[in-house]
């Protein structure tokens, strides 16, 4: 299946490292919610949302990459799922606070 949007949400999780890890700060939790919301939302788009090893970035996690944009999000919270959905996905605008800064 082809998808129009594709969201991949890192929960990779280290041990023995003083490296940050996405998974460890609520991954996880990041995933069940895009998931909640984007069933909620009965958006005319087929979505799929993803579990994601290490997206390189670490220490901006939790780091979320939204294809086909290739817009990366990072330090994204719980309470920041329902302003991607919204300015992202069904009005075509990036939330900038969330933006990796190249």
């Amino acid at each position: 299946m082809i998808f129009d949007i594709h969201i991949f949400i890192c929960t990779n999780q280290r041990s023995g490292t003083e490296k940050l890890s996405c998974g460890e700060t609520h991954g996880l939790t990041l995933v069940a919610e895009f998931k909640k919301q984007l069933k909620n939302s009965n958006l005319n788009l087929k979505t799929r949302v993803n579990k994601s090893g290490c997206l390189g970035i670490c220490n901006f996690g939790p780091t979320i990459a939204i294809y086909p944009e290739g817009i990366f999000y990072v330090g994204v919270n719980i309470e920041d799922v329902n302003e991607i959905i919204e300015s992202h996905i069904i009005n075509k605008k990036p939330v900038e606070r969330l933006l990796l800064k190249q």
